[in-house]
């Protein structure tokens, strides 16, 4: 009998040695007169287990890790390929308690499935979604996911029906899908993860967009530091057209960003599609109306993409009955930093900021006290202890001064600076800029500066009315997000850690 084992084959597993596993367990299986089927399936999203390797069993699949090449002749020896006992078997992946407490919606088939193998990805409800869209016209795909109330999962939260309602209407023989795939914020890889994972999923998601509205070619736009999602992409999507659901209609290619920052805004993202740098564009016309090459576009994010067909194939309700407020559904929420448990954790929103990172993530991993934490990348704003009773939804973060972004969470034990951080972020700002308008060019240099001037003790007063003025300047006056979303992790710092910027009373003495 053949036995089926599992070792990731993605990029966070492989960082930690997961082709050497793979190797030794090929290696002891044939020493041992064992005949398996080795899959290099995608990981399962817990990152402190990897690398986890699973066997099948008529019990179901059984887990052992965090497994190391050197794990594998005592694993042989104990059983592994009938799921025996030893101290790293972690029992059925699902009931580990990181797994267990998510709703995945979007990485249902993470971990589980053969990442470039469509009869896995049939046999796990892979297509339904698009055959359902295809059953009904452009303008009822289009409202059946803005009856879902799915917003973009990159950082503005913008109602994606609504978008895809306006593509739609707009005239014009020629019509684009573009994925931004551009994952560059600190702490956040879930795209990376859903496209190395399930690329299949992503790929449904396009065509299903494309029916909505019209398009008959897309880009998928991956950042350059993303190698193995570039590859499996491209694979999934050379076998999706060879399988006849790509390519009649609708046909896409992945296209390899050159490391910018700035191209995860969707503008800049365009102009580098179209073989320019990539620099934002004034807005309007919006690229609904004029997008790649002067025709509308969808641009989304792989997320939300990805949700899409749940959507089509389980219906709006079904995933109006996730979430809290406006923000619908489920959010795969990335947890980094100084935790116990890094990794993806796919729930509805509503769950408080403490929730996630006391309980779900379980504090430090160092055993000191979490002090800050940073939701929304580079870009996000640093949450106090004092603020860990927020939800995670849209309108809950803005209404503190924060931002979800693309979900990612950073946490940082009391030994942080908050003002080295909140001068990064404009170091940040300053390296990165495409330098297209002044407050995000010259402002973020000035930033720099004005919070050396600070810590330094020089006129701190004077100094911080400054950096408040600045900052002020960014939000309202840059040409997007970059510049404009800059002044929160700035302001937060000041706001809830004044002691680190020279004294607990500074915020005082300067108003």
């Amino acid at each position: 009998m053949t036995v089926r084992v599992y070792v990731p084959g993605d990029m966070a597993a492989v960082a930690v040695g997961a082709d050497q596993v793979a190797g030794a367990i090929t290696s002891a299986a044939g020493a041992a007169g064992i005949d398996i089927t080795l899959v290099r399936n995608g990981s399962r999203g817990l990152f402190t287990l990897e690398t986890l390797v699973e066997v099948e069993t008529p019990r179901g699949r059984i887990g052992y890790g965090p497994v190391d090449a050197v794990d594998v002749p005592g694993l042989v020896a104990a059983g592994l390929f009938e799921g025996g006992a030893h101290p790293l078997r972690l029992g059925r992946p699902e009931t580990i308690p990181f797994l267990a407490r998510q709703t995945r919606l979007t990485f249902a088939r993470a971990g589980l499935t053969d990442p470039l193998s469509l009869a896995d990805y049939r046999a796990h409800g892979g297509l339904k979604g698009l055959e359902a869209a295809l059953a009904l016209s452009p303008a009822e795909v289009a409202a059946r996911v803005k009856a879902s109330g799915l917003r973009g999962r990159g950082g503005a939260g913008f109602p994606t029906g609504i978008k895809w309602e306006t593509v739609l209407a707009a005239p014009g023989p020629q019509k684009y899908i573009v994925c931004n795939a551009d994952e560059g914020d600190s702490g956040t890889f879930a795209d990376r993860l859903l496209m190395e994972a399930d690329p299949f999923l992503l790929v449904e998601g396009m065509a299903i967009a494309a029916h909505a509205v019209g398009a008959s070619y897309g880009y998928v736009y991956i950042r350059s530091e993303y190698p193995f999602a570039i590859a499996k992409m491209t694979a999934a999507i050379d076998l999706a057209r060879a399988d006849g659901w790509l390519g009649r209609g609708f046909d896409l290619e992945v296209r390899v960003g050159a490391g910018a920052y700035v191209c995860g805004e969707e503008t800049a993202l365009l102009e580098s599609l179209e073989g320019r740098r990539g620099q934002v564009r004034a807005k309007p016309p919006l690229p609904a109306h004029q997008g790649l090459f002067g025709r509308p576009t969808v641009i989304n994010n792989v997320l939300s993409l990805a949700a899409v067909p749940f959507i089509l194939s389980e219906g709006a309700d079904a995933y109006q009955e996730f979430g809290f407020g406006r923000s619908r559904g489920t959010l795969p929420i990335q947890l980094a930093g100084d935790v116990v448990h890094g990794g993806v954790f796919e729930t509805p929103f509503g769950l408080s900021l403490g929730e996630l990172v006391d309980d779900i993530a379980g504090g430090c991993a160092s055993g000191r006290a979490v002090r800050a934490v940073q939701v929304g990348g580079p870009l996000g704003a640093y949450f106090p202890r004092a603020l860990f009773d927020t939800p995670f939804d849209y309108e809950a973060f803005t209404a503190r001064g924060g931002l979800i972004g693309h979900g990612g969470v950073v946490v940082f034990n009391d030994t942080v600076d908050l003002a080295s951080q909140a001068r990064f972020a404009m170091e940040f700002c300053a390296a990165e800029s495409c330098g297209k308008c002044t407050p995000c060019r010259i402002g973020s240099t000035r930033g720099v500066e004005v919070i050396d001037r600070i810590v330094a003790g020089q006129a701190r007063e004077a100094n911080i009315a400054v950096l408040e003025d600045l900052c002020e300047t960014m939000k309202l006056g840059s040409l997007c997000a970059l510049g404009g979303f800059t002044p929160y992790p700035v302001m937060s710092a000041l706001d809830h850690f004044p002691e680190d910027f020279g004294g607990a009373d500074v915020r005082r003495a300067a108003e």
